[in-house]
């Protein structure tokens, strides 16, 4: 099978890439960048893509590749800091620039480069760098440039080697996935002949393979990426798989009755833990978004744990999680820098009796778990569910998290979803959460000195990048009167209109 390798260099964007790849129909791999030229050199390896990263290509302890790779044959396409590399392994000189260039830029291209054949001159990219390239060696050409960046790309056709300044495989880069479309399916000449089908059944496989005729103990949260862990490890191995599904009492409004009778009805051994008290006596006194999520993490261990121990005697268990991609970019695993811990990463602790970790989707964004979905044949309302984390609300409180102050989400949570569905509008994600801000406000003409709601809805196809949903004023301001009526301790809502990046999805 054809596929593309995308070397990583520990940016943030870096599975996304092979994500965009797997989008036109040709498989694609993340590997280290450190992988050796042997492996490199296999046949089937059509291209490769080198990634961005936070480093400087010139430092000494910088990741580096074999100079070996530029003289294999295979079309290479570096973006950012692997353009910035391939520049300087070849010739060229990177260096600092006075300030850090970020956010959209539009640069001018040369439509005689195949990267861009056929797109406009004028092309709206995303920029995301602290280097830049000043001059490029023997046999490159510069093939695109802006007011600031005057080597935005570059190529050497003869050697079939491409460089691009920006990000090509963020939404925010108007036409990058065409760029890509032309280096994968032109400058590599790829077939797209890879489908999601294939990848299903290769996960399935591999989960069999892993567990063997042991059992598995899926952690169900009732969102979609568990839901689809577990539809896809009943496919695997059948009657011993069980799930345990933990009300920690951080859930959205009337969502544990709702996943009880949900994952109820299926065919499959179903769990459910009370575990609210527990969460908020470990949370109280806690406001530190790291030590929240930890202590979320360490709580749903905890309860896995009791509820391993009380199958004992019925056969051994590995632990199965829905973590996806996303989830194990932002806690910064491999060189990618941290951005927040997530309580499903990271492995299983020492203490733990369990035989090892199941994570089929760890190679997965977002709208491609819901593709698995929909061939493992989950009901729509689960598939197309919008996504919900694992800490819960824990991490839609800023500050102390209370059975009060999550009363409050739940009931705002409600009234937004209420009100985005009578108007026809249906974000990738949309919620309520509550900010430490207190105001002055006026109620029934006296003073009161309340909470604020934050309202928050993104559009986003990959969960890496998103933008603020456009919603009409006049549905803002009906939510908004009625959150302040309806929920008690709130008197004031405000709306966040800031794409990602440079914030996350969540508050916290």
């Amino acid at each position: 099978m054809e596929k593309i390798i995308v070397l990583d260099f520990g940016g943030q964007y870096n599975q996304l890439i092979a994500r965009r790849v797997r989008d036109l129909g040709v498989y694609s791999e993340v590997w280290p960048f450190s992988s050796p030229l042997s492996s490199l050199d296999d046949p089937s390896i059509v291209g490769i893509i080198f990634t961005g990263g936070p480093r400087s290509c010139y430092e000494e302890t910088s990741p580096r590749v074999d100079k070996g790779i530029y003289d294999l044959g295979k079309p290479i396409l570096g973006i950012c800091y692997g353009a910035q590399l391939i520049a300087f392994q070849n010739g060229g000189h990177v260096e600092a620039i006075p300030e850090r260039e970020y956010g959209n830029r539009t640069i001018e291209i040369d439509g005689t480069s195949p990267l861009f054949s056929g797109l406009e001159q004028n092309q709206d990219v995303f920029m995301s760098h602290g280097d830049q390239i000043a001059s490029l060696g023997q046999g490159f050409r510069v093939t695109a440039s802006s007011s600031t960046c005057p080597i935005a790309s570059y190529e050497d056709q003869k050697k079939r080697i491409y460089g691009v300044q920006f990000h090509p495989e963020v939404e925010h880069s108007v036409h990058g996935q065409d760029m890509l479309a032309r280096f994968v399916l032109g400058i590599c000449n790829a077939s797209p002949t890879w489908k999601p089908e294939d990848f299903l059944s290769a996960k399935i496989e591999e989960a069999r393979a892993i567990i063997g005729d042991k059992q598995v103990l899926c952690a169900l949260s009732g969102g979609v990426d568990s839901a689809v862990v577990a539809a896809l490890l009943s496919k695997a191995v059948g009657k011993r798989l069980t799930c345990v599904f933990v009300d920690h009492g951080l859930l959205r409004k009337n969502e544990a009755e709702q996943v009880k009778k949900t994952f109820g009805a299926m065919d499959l051994r179903l769990i459910a833990v009370d575990a609210k008290r527990e969460f908020y006596d470990a949370l109280a006194g806690v406001t530190e978004p790291e030590a929240k999520r930890k202590i979320i993490g360490k709580k749903f261990i905890d309860v896995f744990s009791k509820e391993e121990q009380k199958l004992q005697g019925t056969g051994e268990f590995y632990l199965a999680q829905g973590t996806i991609y996303p989830d194990r970019i932002e806690s910064g695993l491999g060189i990618a820098a941290k951005i927040k811990s997530h309580h499903n990463v990271g492995g299983l602790p020492k203490d733990m009796d369990f035989l090892g970790l199941v994570e089929p989707l760890k190679d997965l964004f977002k709208d491609e778990v819901r593709a698995l979905g929909r061939l493992l044949g989950l009901p729509e309302d689960i598939v197309s569910r919008q996504p919900f984390p694992g800490p819960g609300l824990g991490i839609r409180i800023v500050g102390e998290v209370t059975e009060e102050r999550v009363l409050i989400v739940q009931e705002a949570d409600a009234i937004f979803q209420e009100e985005l569905k009578a108007a026809g509008i249906r974000p990738s994600q949309y919620f309520a959460a509550l900010s430490n801000m207190r105001s002055v406000g006026v109620k029934g003409d006296e003073r009161s000195y309340e909470e604020a709601v934050v309202l928050r809805a993104v559009d986003t196809d990959d969960f890496m990048t998103a933008s603020p949903t456009e919603i009409p004023y006049e549905v803002l301001f009906k939510a908004s009167r009625r959150i302040v009526n309806e929920v008690k301790g709130v008197n004031r809502v405000l709306y966040d209109v800031t794409s990602k990046p440079p914030s996350t999805i969540e508050l916290e």
